[in-house]
């Protein structure tokens, strides 16, 4: 079997694994395959799951698939591949230490024993039953993308911003809403400037953005009926934004129930927080030193 036909093989797999159709790439394929430590030639059933980090991953398809990725390609595996790769519970991270800080070079993923078990039968014939069971036990990175499109964001960022704020940051001012039609945007332009907030990279803002004046605390909320709760990707990815602010910066993850923040839990970030709208007087508290506030002070 040649590197070609591996790599298309790949692909299907990750299509029986419903992944997004973002991941249907040879980037993607070569990734798994990487995880796998699968090369030309060899058989699915030799498939294993070591844990590698993204630097790691990138020198096997170098050496085996002779692709060689630009440096700065590794932040878009890990953001465009991986990621979803989690979600969808095909790949795990830090087998070895779950709480490994975000920052640390030895972060790792590696294909979940489950996965791994199924995949090792690709191109048999039992391979589509283990495919069903293990869809019917993990919900599938598309089901999530087309459940999140449909779910009523509006809705939830009304609960967020009339029911979650007022009890956990009352007499807090909001700075930024942003709906699925992108009619809100900045409701305070004076309050954003004072807080030295520029939001020209819109499409990574958060869904609000509230600033608590007494206990200088700037919540920077997500609708995960969006775009996702505050993973670890996100966090990075709102910490770059709000460099500026983080030592003030609360992460909040909204939910529009529990069945729904049930899907997401494994992908919660440390030193977040996360709300249901469904039981409003209650916050659920991902580690840290404290139950809610800034975490750079």
């Amino acid at each position: 079997m040649d590197k070609s036909q591996l790599i298309e093989e790949a692909i299907e797999a990750l299509r029986d694994f419903e992944v997004g159709r973002e991941q249907l790439n040879e980037r993607s394929a070569m990734t798994l395959l990487a995880l796998l430590q699968l090369k030309p030639g060899d058989d699915w059933a030799r498939a294993t799951n070591p844990m590698l980090g993204t630097r790691a991953i990138m020198d096997w398809i170098r050496d085996q698939y002779g692709v060689e990725y630009a440096a700065n390609t590794r932040e878009t595996i890990r953001r465009f591949t991986l990621h979803q790769f989690v979600i969808a519970q095909l790949v795990e991270e830090n087998a070895d230490q779950p709480d490994r800080p975000i920052n640390s070079p030895k972060w790792n993923y590696r294909v979940t024993d489950e996965a791994l078990e199924v995949l090792r039968h690709y191109r048999e014939p039992r391979f589509e039953s283990e495919i069903e069971r293990f869809l019917s036990d993990h919900l599938s990175y598309r089901s999530l993308v087309e459940e999140r499109r449909h779910m009523p964001k509006s809705v939830l960022i009304k609960a967020m911003v009339e029911e979650m704020l007022p009890r956990f940051a009352p007499g807090c001012q909001v700075a930024f809403i942003d709906d699925t039609d992108h009619k809100h945007g900045v409701i305070d332009a004076d309050l954003l400037d004072d807080l030295g907030i520029s939001l020209k990279a819109r499409e990574k803002a958060p869904d609000v953005i509230a600033w608590d004046e007494r206990r200088r605390w700037l919540f920077l909320m997500e609708a995960a009926s969006t775009h996702g709760p505050v993973d670890v990707t996100r966090k990075n990815e709102l910490h770059d934004l709000f460099a500026d602010q983080w030592n003030d910066a609360v992460l909040v993850s909204c939910f529009p129930d529990r069945r729904t923040m049930q899907r997401y839990l494994a992908q919660l970030a440390w030193e977040t927080e996360a709300w249901c709208a469904d039981t409003p007087d209650h916050m659920m508290h991902f580690n840290g030193s404290r139950f809610m506030g800034p975490y750079g002070r």
